[in-house]
């Protein structure tokens, strides 16, 4: 009873295209369910069996009317189809057991070596996977075919095409939108704060503040801030008169007279106008000199005084801890950002264009320069490469695990709708080649013996 349930449910699964149970070791992986494909390569199996089926009982029944005409005395003749006849059956017989012997047990019968596939199949994936890693798989199989398929030249040649180049560049925008909204803005902001602070760590800043200042006052750079600062200068005193004269009374001593105080603040306050407008309006005012004596100096210091330079990286340390550097860090990045998914998404934006741009340069490169193409050439050879030798066994496994997870009668089935038709035309072969055989030898059989 078991065996006719297990039967049913084979005939079951083989009308419904389902795998067996998953084997003990493992889940089995399904095939797809039978396709229209699947069932039209059936449906052509099964008309070549019947035709040659069809063709074993032709010769069967020649060989009984033969065999009768024969005994009947009706000719000579008769000997020889008999004898085509009765080969042409041993030969149809004989390569019907070798077709059915690779899928199936012949009439059921526990013969040695047959039904190869369902019994043989984990050997056989194995086998596949070992002759895959071997023959295509190999580094210089790999090297050779990819040198002889000319990638480079290919690829610049598609990406020459204005079309192309517009493809690629949307594609890689797509990337970087999708990258960009990945990425969480913390993560950045702090991988982004600590590269800054290391970096700045680990290099001293004063020599470098010194000698690009000592450039600055040597090319006169710094003389427009000069004159900024003393045209807003002057332009403060104008506008505050009297914020300057009550800073100077509210500083006096209370025993002096009032009048005297507005006298020496109002003195004070024209001295420095004074001051202001001749350093705005004398490029070659003394205190100009001194203050390009004193940067001068300051430049120095900077390179070369290690107090100075001490004192250099203590501010530095102090601006890099301060809560608001970080937050300006994490603005800049938010700007960033915004920035750049807005140039992705804008066909129209620089950033695009360059990109394609620089696609359709590289594209027009590859074309015409060898040195480039061969160089492309190699790292894509080099890189199939490397996947090839380094994961084979990972590849091989997977075929190998892949066929061994099968269910052994479906797979047969899968085989034989491929294969079987053309199998089927050697159980035809046989028929033809056999009864030519079996006439050859009772031709010369009968020369032979007069």
């Amino acid at each position: 009873m078991r065996g006719r349930a297990d039967r049913v449910e084979r005939m079951e699964r083989r009308t419904t295209g389902e795998t067996a149970a998953p084997p003990p070791g493992g889940a089995a992986v399904p095939f797809v369910t039978d396709s229209p494909l699947d069932v039209e390569r059936r449906r052509g199996v099964r008309r070549m069996k019947a035709l040659a089926t069809g063709m074993l009982l032709g010769v069967a029944l020649v060989y009984v009317l033969a065999t009768w005409a024969r005994s009947s005395g009706i000719g000579g003749w008769t000997g020889y189809v008999a004898a085509a006849a009765e080969a042409g059956m041993v030969g149809a017989l004989a390569d019907w057991f070798a077709v059915t012997a690779l899928f199936r047990r012949p009439m059921g019968l526990p013969i040695p070596h047959t039904a190869i596939i369902p019994t043989k199949k984990d050997q056989l994936g194995a086998s596949l996977g070992e002759f895959v890693g071997e023959n295509f798989l190999s580094g210089d199989v790999v090297r050779m075919r990819l040198r002889a398929v000319g990638i480079g030249g290919r690829l610049g040649t598609w990406l020459v095409q204005p079309e192309h180049a517009e493809r690629v560049t949307a594609e890689l925008a797509t990337a970087l939108r999708g990258a960009l909204t990945v990425l969480r803005d913390s993560d950045v902001q702090a991988v982004v704060g600590e590269a800054i602070t290391r970096r700045a760590d680990a290099q001293e800043v004063a020599p470098g503040l010194g000698k690009l200042l000592e450039r600055v006052v040597a090319e006169g750079g710094h003389r427009r801030a000069v004159d900024l600062v003393c045209l807003r200068a002057h332009d403060w005193l104008v506008e505050h008169n009297e914020s300057v004269m009550q800073a100077v009374t509210g500083g006096a001593p209370g025993w002096t007279p009032r009048f005297v105080d507005r006298k020496v603040g109002d003195r004070v306050y024209k001295e420095l106008l004074r001051f202001v407008t001749e350093m705005r309006d004398m490029p070659a005012h003394p205190a100009r000199g001194a203050l390009d004596r004193f940067l001068t100096d300051f430049a120095g210091d900077l390179q070369s005084d290690t107090d100075t330079r001490a004192r250099v990286e203590r501010v530095k340390s102090e601006v890099l801890g301060r809560g608001d550097v970080q937050d300006i860090i994490a603005t800049a990045w938010a700007s960033v950002r915004a920035m750049i998914v807005t140039a992705a998404e804008d066909e129209r934006s620089e950033l695009r264009q360059r990109a394609r741009a620089a696609i359709l340069s590289l594209g027009r490169r590859m074309v015409t320069d060898r040195r480039l193409r061969d160089k492309a050439d190699g790292w894509l050879e080099d890189a199939a490469v490397y996947v090839v030798t380094t994961y084979r066994d990972e590849i091989t496994s997977l075929i190998t695990e892949t066929v061994a997870g099968w269910d052994a009668e479906h797979t047969s089935r899968k085989i034989e709708a491929h294969i079987g038709r053309d199998l089927q035309f050697i159980r035809i072969n046989g028929t033809v080649v056999g009864a030519l055989a079996g006439l050859v030898i009772y031709t010369v059989s009968r020369v032979m013996g007069g």
